[in-house]
């Protein structure tokens, strides 16, 4: 069986509320000619005569009008699906948005963000959940409505992207540490018992390349997956850890920070999403509120 010609629904509405092949031709902005082959289409997929001639003018079959009850609705339902979205309104939006962040976000730019939303968006509510990886598929199955990161090689090619920050690899010790005082070298600097941070496990990363580089190493004493490990780490020992600046401001709070003597790359840290929220007026709004809370 052929699928059915759903123009017919606008078609069968227009007959149905005129009453004449004339006025509903009007109002449809047709030929009377190409109405009456309509219904004459009409008449043949439905099995029913459904306008039948009274004198001058036509009137409805007993189908005609058990459809007139269903067809309004659907015309009335499918003409407001394809208008343009109504205009946002922020304080009577109520919507659940999931953030995927490394750790670090939260503790800098949760409070400024969430004092955003509140003041514009009383009835919206954010879900901050680990990245714990690289995968795009949380943002192409929608799981995750926005995530931050640095773009590379494992991002998904038609996610979208806007630059947030800025940020650069620093050094971090313990008060009283001995590279607390004094002009940090590269020799200082690869002499110390260090701490890797790898979400996969592996002990070597950007510090490691670039001390081979200059044929020298570090010992990394220990390997954690993420920033607040290390640096709670770094509060009771000697050891050593390379983070992000920016990203791990308060959480650094009470220790000592020092530039590396690397010649490290920047980086910056970009806000992902996928393009099917793109016409998303309450998805383009947070990204707005996101992009201001990190500036």
């Amino acid at each position: 069986m052929s699928n059915p010609d759903l123009n017919l629904l606008l078609t069968l509405d227009a007959l149905l509320a005129e009453g004449s092949v004339a006025g509903a031709a009007r109002r449809l902005r047709l030929s009377p000619s190409a109405m009456s082959r309509s219904l004459a289409r009409l008449r043949e997929a439905t099995g029913d005569p459904l306008l039948v001639r009274a004198g001058r003018g036509l009137v409805a079959s007993p189908r005609a009008l058990e459809l007139r009850e269903r067809i309004a609705p659907l015309v009335q339902e499918a003409q407001a699906a394809l208008r343009p979205a109504a205009a946002l309104r922020l304080d009577t939006l109520e919507r659940e948005f999931t953030l995927r962040t490394r750790e670090g976000f939260v503790e800098n730019f949760g409070a400024a963000l969430l004092a955003r939303v509140a003041g514009e968006a009383p009835a919206v509510r954010l879900r901050f959940v680990p990245k714990t990886d690289r995968d795009s598929g949380p943002l192409r199955d929608g799981s995750v409505d926005l995530e931050t990161g640095v773009i590379g090689a494992t991002t998904g090619p038609e996610l979208r992207a806007q630059a947030l920050f800025g940020d650069r690899f620093v050094g971090v010790v313990r008060e009283g540490h001995a590279l607390s005082r004094g002009r940090v070298t590269v020799a200082r600097f690869a002499a110390g018992q260090h701490i890797a941070i790898s979400r996969g496990g592996t002990a070597t990363g950007p510090v490691d390349d670039a001390l081979t580089a200059l044929a020298l190493r570090r010992d990394a004493a220990v390997t954690v997956t993420g920033f607040g490990q290390a640096l709670a780490l770094v509060r009771g020992s000697d050891l050593i850890a390379t983070v992000p600046e920016r990203h791990t401001g308060t959480l650094r709070d009470g220790l000592v920070t020092f530039a590396l003597p690397l010649p490290l790359a920047p980086f910056t840290v970009s806000l992902l999403w996928h393009p099917r929220m793109d016409g998303d007026a309450a998805h383009r709004w947070l990204r707005g509120c996101v992009r201001e809370s990190c500036a």
